[in-house]
């Protein structure tokens, strides 16, 4: 039986963890018997997405993105496009879609999840054509993703220290909201396309979100008083947001969002800039990805 060939696309500066020595554990751990490795380090933003392109022109099966989601959406984009199965190692800051599948923390347990586990495929969505395979949204989550990307600290501490600063600043903004051709108008803190349950760090904003059912889930958080925050807290680290009555969940396939001002959305956690008219699609079962077996 013949080798199967992998590229391990490696983020090093991602979840500010050192990766250098991430190609010998994997030479160690894989199942030298049915793969072959191979390794590129990322030297920019983008340059994940750049290095899967080229791959999927060439004999590799299977595409492994070592690093957080922001670098999981650049391979997963290219795996999706050429129709390349994806890996995954968590090595970020959050890593919700791996914690969604439990593809597992532990550097050595993922390695060997390639031996073990099987492709399954899962959905995906565009935001104004942009892919995304987690979590994408506006609001304040997309405010604290911009102001956090600027930051040389890394981690769920610097999550919380952004804010916690920037919550009492910010003002809900007015949305008006088309889902699968239904009209509806919202003032919201948050809007959240979620493919999966959570954000990462097991923080969940849909937790009965599946990524196999063709649908999105459009997570309203609406305005609400400072004084709830850490009730509504309480409920996403607990995976009970959905019972919550701040928060809004509804399913579709085609969604569209027209905001008051164009300003910072988030994809998959990393912050762009679009204007005032948002939609979004779902594709589904398009993405065949690694995960232990069911």
């Amino acid at each position: 039986m013949s080798k199967q060939n992998i590229l391990f696309i490696i983020n090093p500066i991602s979840g500010g963890k050192d990766k250098l020595k991430i190609p010998a554990l994997i030479d160690t751990v894989l199942d030298k018997s049915r793969f072959s490795p191979n390794f590129s380090f990322t030297e920019y933003v983008g340059h994940a997405a750049e290095i899967a392109e080229e791959a999927s022109g060439r004999n590799f099966d299977l595409l492994v993105a070592v690093g957080g989601d922001g670098t999981v959406n650049e391979v997963a984009g290219q795996a999706m496009r050429y129709g390349k199965t994806l890996g995954i190692i968590p090595f970020g800051s959050g890593n919700g879609l791996a914690r969604f599948l439990r593809i597992p923390m532990n550097t050595v347990k993922a390695i060997r999840l390639l031996n073990t586990g099987s492709p399954m495929a899962i959905d995906t969505g565009t935001f104004n054509g942009k892919a995304f395979f987690n979590m994408s949204g506006m609001g304040f989550d997309a405010h604290i993703a911009a102001i956090f990307a600027g930051r040389k600290s890394r981690g769920l501490a610097g999550y919380l220290k952004s804010g916690v600063k920037e919550v009492l600043n910010y003002h809900a903004q007015r949305y008006q909201l088309e889902i699968d051709g239904v009209a509806l108008e919202r003032r919201a803190f948050v809007i959240s396309i979620a493919n999966s349950s959570q954000y990462g760090n097991n923080v969940h904003v849909s937790p009965e979100a599946s990524a196999r059912d063709g649908l999105m889930d459009v997570c309203i958080i609406g305005k609400f008083p400072m004084y709830r925050l850490p009730a509504l807290a309480y409920r996403m680290v607990r995976g009970l947001t959905h019972r919550s009555d701040m928060v809004e969940i509804i399913r579709g396939k085609h969604i569209r969002i027209r905001r008051e001002q164009e300003g910072a959305i988030h994809i998959d956690g990393e912050p762009f800039y679009m204007g005032r008219e948002i939609v979004i699609d779902t594709l589904p079962l398009s993405l065949d990805i690694i995960v232990p077996g069911v």
